[in-house]
């Protein structure tokens, strides 16, 4: 009985890899074995940034509320303490964005706090 390979699924991975890693520089693009390392690689890049995105967000914001209330004489770990000491539920990105975009209501909070 002969050897049963199921070359049309095969050819098709191979397709869907090679269209995912168009554009790659060199090899990368259009050699099988090279494309199929840098396609898993990139998934793996992918995942980990995900991860990654969250935290140099957050500290993005903490920067820049930093920067806002430094105006006011306070540093950021005094603020976020007497945010919490008067129970306002303001996260760090809405705050990082009135103190960037609306510096009128981020007085307002800060003398809110004060």
């Amino acid at each position: 009985m002969p050897r049963s390979v199921n070359a049309v699924a095969s050819r098709a991975r191979r397709k869907k890899v090679l269209k995912a890693t168009k554009g790659y520089f060199g090899r990368g693009k259009n050699v099988w074995t090279v494309a199929k390392n840098k396609y898993e690689k990139g998934l793996q890049y992918a995942y980990r940034d995900r991860k990654v995105k969250k935290r140099e967000f957050r500290a993005l914001w903490i920067q820049r509320i930093n920067a806002g209330v430094r105006q006011y004489g306070i540093s950021y770990s005094q603020f976020m303490g007497m945010l919490k000491k008067s129970s306002i539920d303001l996260n760090r990105k809405v705050l990082a964005d009135l103190a960037m975009n609306h510096p009128d209501a981020f007085k307002a909070v800060v003398d809110k706090v004060k």
